[in-house]
């Protein structure tokens, strides 16, 4: 009971990991016999440690990855994809995001470009990066509801604060000349300040006639590629693949 108000004071100070910390250690009679700097550091880790944990769990929530559980421990190397385990351990540091670095997937559908997409930016989290996963017609659509509604510079400022944008789905339909102004809007105010991840299906030599109107999509592709690391992807669809493995097991 003499301890209680102490309980309380951490409680109050939302010091809820050292709060924890000191409930086990009163639960632990051989903490006891510690010395005052060593149990006061044990605290101390404690609290930093669900610190990090409280502000990973808001940073993946924030970051709305469509595939959650993705991570670069389980990407799968057995299929030939192109992926170098020394190339995803670079990617893996998010030293790309720290020098404000772009990223370009590309390759045919099923292949994994939204799992390694949602990989990294599960391991730019971990990190303490915030990040944010969208379709980019998803996105397309969300600014021109945002131009509506008035919502439209708030929107702007929340995607370019953000220091990984993963852009998925790029090129899988038409732009607007609206549209385009939009996109154009979004790389510039992100360009050598915050990092764009791109995942399409349409290889980068492309993009251009994609973009249409070539003074924008010269803007916009200088913006994106004069600092990007390019990772294209190959194979036959792995969804194909583990399918056609299953049913090899199954025989």
């Amino acid at each position: 009971m003499l301890n209680e108000p102490t309980l309380e004071k951490l409680q109050a100070l939302k010091l809820t990991g050292m709060r924890e910390a000191f409930e086990d250690q009163l639960a632990q009679p051989a903490t006891q016999e510690l010395a005052f700097e060593e149990r006061l550091a044990l605290l101390l880790d404690r609290e930093i440690l669900a610190r990090d944990n409280r502000r990973l769990t808001r940073l993946l929530k924030a970051a709305r990855l469509r595939i959650p559980g993705a991570c670069l421990e389980d990407v799968d190397y057995r299929h030939a994809r192109g992926l170098q385990r020394p190339q995803m351990a670079q990617l893996g540091s998010c030293q790309w995001i720290h020098h404000k670095q772009n990223l370009l997937l590309t390759g045919p559908t099923g292949t994994g470009k939204t799992y390694l997409a949602c990989a990294l930016g599960n391991q730019a989290c971990r990190q303490g990066l915030s990040t944010r996963y969208v379709r980019l017609p998803r996105l397309l659509e969300a600014i021109h509801i945002a131009h509506a509604d008035g919502s439209y510079p708030r929107l702007m400022q929340q995607l370019a604060r953000t220091d990984l944008l993963i852009l998925d789905d790029w090129a899988i339909a038409p732009l607007t000349a609206s549209q385009r102004q939009d996109l154009m809007e979004l790389i510039e105010d992100r360009h050598g300040l915050r990092s764009t991840l791109i995942a399409s299906q349409l290889p980068v030599e492309h993009w251009h006639d994609y973009l249409g109107e070539p003074t924008l999509a010269d803007a916009i592709l200088d913006r994106l590629l004069h600092n990007a690391h390019r990772l294209p992807m190959k194979g036959a669809s792995m969804r194909q693949t583990t399918t056609t493995n299953k049913e090899e097991a199954d025989q």
